[in-house]
């Protein structure tokens, strides 16, 4: 039986992250809280033992259900997008998944409140969190449509899914002068968007092209 992937030698890992940081700079990563919090994150204890050779590649993988973890490049971009707020105290992720955006954001705000439709993923999300002694995240296993209303309103809302359209309930639990950054728009077609709310009214720009699983409604 080979050792679990978990197990992986931490000075191999490091020259790995090393790596996949001058990448992720190269991308437009410079926040230097992002840019520890992802070398400091071993993000091979998110993905299969099967695939984990390719945890600190700058790449899409998947995580099983139809999921996937996002490249680390989209995932430091999103992060440093919503760290432009006032406040940092709490943060929504619409779709927990594996949980590597979740423990990302773990380092750079206060609490964590994070949403996932399917359940096996909520619970493998938990474990790979209590693995790196996470304990500013709060788990809801539901529809990301409807946001977490019981902790609005939020500093910053990350949607890992797109959308059609931004979700109007997340949109109506967002502070002012708070952001929300999705992919938006439909098939090979979605934009990376990013609104900032300013007095009452939505501030829109458009990052980049995206590919991200659909958002889809309901749980199980």
């Amino acid at each position: 039986m080979k050792p679990s992937s978990r197990q992986v030698n931490p000075l191999v890992t490091n020259q790995l992250s090393e790596s996949l940081l001058r990448q992720l700079q190269d991308c437009g990563v410079t926040d230097e809280k992002v840019l520890r919090a992802i070398r400091e994150i071993p993000r091979h204890i998110f993905v299969d033992d099967a695939i984990s050779h390719r945890a600190y590649d700058d790449s899409v993988l998947p995580i099983g259900f139809g999921q996937t973890i996002s490249k680390p490049s989209i995932v430091g971009l999103m992060t440093q997008m919503v760290m432009a707020v006032s406040q940092r105290r709490r943060v929504l992720e619409i779709g927990t998944g594996c949980g590597y955006q979740t423990a990302v954001l773990s380092r750079v705000f206060s609490r964590v409140y994070t949403v996932e439709r399917i359940g096996k993923l909520v619970q493998s999300a938990k474990r790979n969190l209590e693995v790196l002694g996470v304990t500013n995240v709060d788990f809801m296993h539901g529809d990301g449509n409807f946001g977490w209303i019981d902790h609005a309103p939020y500093d910053a809302v990350v949607v890992t899914a797109g959308a059609d359209l931004m979700p109007d309930a997340l949109m109506k639990q967002t502070r002012s002068g708070g952001r929300i950054v999705a992919p938006i728009g439909s098939g090979d077609l979605q934009n990376l968007v990013l609104v900032t709310r300013v007095k009452g009214r939505w501030q829109e720009e458009r990052i980049q092209p995206v590919k991200f699983v659909p958002l889809l409604s309901g749980t199980r």
